[in-house]
This record gives C-alpha cells, structure tokens and sequence, in this order.
C-alpha cells in the first residue's frame, strides 16, 4: 500500500490532530469514530509504547482494522508526553508522570469511562492510572505485558540515575541519532520486535523513522532505557478490580537480561495469578501484537470489549 492511500484511509476514521494542555505542556490526541455509522459502546484509550521514533501513529493499522472488522467503539489515541506531537521537555519520564497526563486527558476531554489497551512495557503507566482514576476505568486489555519479572522487580535508584547521565550525554545524543537510521531500527525490530522479519515493513520503518527525526524525542526513549518504569507493582496488580485480558503472542520474547526464559504459557499464568478478574489468551505474533498480527488481535479482543459495552 503507498503512503498516499494509507493517508487517505486513516483520514476517514481519524479526526485531526487535537491539543490540550496539561501542566502547561501541548499534548496531542485523535478521536476515531466508524464510518457511516453511528458510534456505540465504550470508548477505547490507546497507550502507545515507548522506543525510537514511537508514538500514537503504532496504533493505525489497528484502528483500521478495528472498524473494518465492524466493532463500532470510539477510539481516543493519545501521543504521550516527549513523543509524536506532543511537546518535548528535557526532563526524565516515569510512569507516574504519564498516568497524570491521562488522568487529566480523561477528567477533561473524554469525561466518560474507558476500556484501557495498553501495549508491552507500558503497562505500568495503566496500573498507575487505575490507581489514580478507577471510576473512569471499564476495563483493561494488556497487548503484550512484560516478563513478569520486570513488573516485580523494581531496579536500583542508582543504576537508575547512571544510565540516565550516560543516555543524557553527547554520547546519548550520538547513539540517538545512529539508533533513527533505518538500518538499526529494521535490525532492532527483527530482533526483538517481530516474529516475522517480512513483518518489518516499510510502511514500520517509514513511520520509526519521521516520528524519530525530532531529536528530543530520545529523552522519554531514555527514561524508558534507564529502567525509571522498573518497579514492583505486584500489589498494584491484584489491586485492579476491573476486568482485564491479558494477550500473549505465541512467541513471545523479554526485554530482560535474565538468563532465564520465561515461557509464554508462564507469563500469562502469573498475571492470571494476580489479576482478580484477569482472562488470557495467546495468539500469533511476538511483541507488538497490535501492528504484527493485526487482524487476530483485533479478533482476540473484541468479544471481551463487546462484553464490557
């Protein structure tokens, strides 16, 4: 598909871009909405992931494909602070930082409950969003959750602190710049990303790449390389009382230096352990199933939102 018609598509089911303005900061958001039809059921609110040149734009092909496959829920598709169009500061991002900006974004411009998809890593910044504002929470969908180790082991201050002076550094800037070339991102998303390498396509690529080109963009991928997500949230977890799946990719891979491989058979039996209204399922696919397997994804959650609406 040419650029040109992936554009024209999008537009059809995307408003604008939209602003609002959070601790004096412009963020960005798009609102989808089915064509031809009047939209019904819970709102959806898309968290993105966190990496080079990643923003709310990781959440296209779904939303197409969500309506195409004639599920008729609003979508509010949010760019986190440091990523897409939303502003930039220089400062060094948690997962709680984020959880306000939704908190905010929902109290002010959706003002309705939503089911949460949150994708990988990210997952901290729903758990502390639930904790923040559960009344506004219908449920969750977690796209891909980490290792279960890296959600229960929070990791050192101070390894903390020293990756984050080394990322902050002329040698950050430097890696930043070879890690947006197209080179590094199709090996990187080959290697950890894809279990399909004709899955890295340029439509991928094309898209890392332009959401990359502001060079500022690297301080939330450096707060997310430092490890400042790392925590335990094991009571966070079991503390959710909303319904949440939870969806594994079949083959799916860790982030984690642990030598131990957890299984992905594992990984959904943990969460399924803590979660007091958790369901799981695997489907195909690796780590970022909303883009990789698109149309199974959308098919794995549907009745579960479908329910919820």
């Amino acid at each position: 598909m040419q650029p040109s018609a992936v554009a024209n598509t999008i537009n059809l089911t995307a408003s604008p871009s939209q602003f609002y303005s959070w601790q004096n900061y412009r963020c960005a958001y798009e609102v989808h909405q089915p064509i031809d039809t009047t939209h019904e059921g819970v709102p959806l609110l898309l968290i993105h992931p966190i990496g080079v040149g990643l923003s709310r734009q990781f959440w296209q092909r779904f939303c197409r494909q969500w309506y195409d496959a004639g599920q008729r829920n609003p979508i509010y598709n949010s760019d986190l602070l440091g990523c897409g169009e939303s502003d930039m500061p220089h400062v060094a991002y948690t997962p709680d930082n984020w959880a306000e900006q939704l908190q905010y974004f929902l109290q002010t411009v959706v003002r309705k409950p939503v089911i949460i998809v949150v994708q990988g890593a990210l997952l901290p910044v729903a758990v502390q969003l639930v904790q923040k504002e559960s009344n506004l929470i219908a449920g969750l969908v977690l796209s891909g959750p980490p290792a279960w180790a890296l959600m229960t082991n929070k990791s050192p201050e101070w390894r903390r602190k020293v990756l984050w002076n080394l990322f902050d550094s002329p040698f950050g800037s430097a890696f930043y710049r070879y890690a947006r070339t197209p080179k590094f991102l199709r090996s990187f998303s080959t290697r950890q990303l894809f279990a399909s390498d004709n899955s890295v396509d340029a439509e991928w690529l094309n898209t890392l790449v332009a959401g990359a080109e502001n060079l500022a963009s690297r301080h939330a991928v450096f707060s997310f390389l430092a490890g400042f997500w790392r925590q335990d949230y094991t009571s966070y977890i079991a503390s959710i009382g909303q319904p949440t799946l939870a969806v594994v990719g079949e083959t799916a891979s860790s982030i984690s230096q642990d030598n131990r491989k957890e299984t992905p058979d594992e990984r959904l039996a943990h969460y399924l352990a803590c979660l007091p209204q958790g369901r799981g399922i695997k489907i195909n696919g690796r780590n970022v199933l909303p883009y990789e397997s698109t149309a199974e994804f959308v098919a794995a959650i549907a009745t579960f939102i479908n329910e919820l609406s």
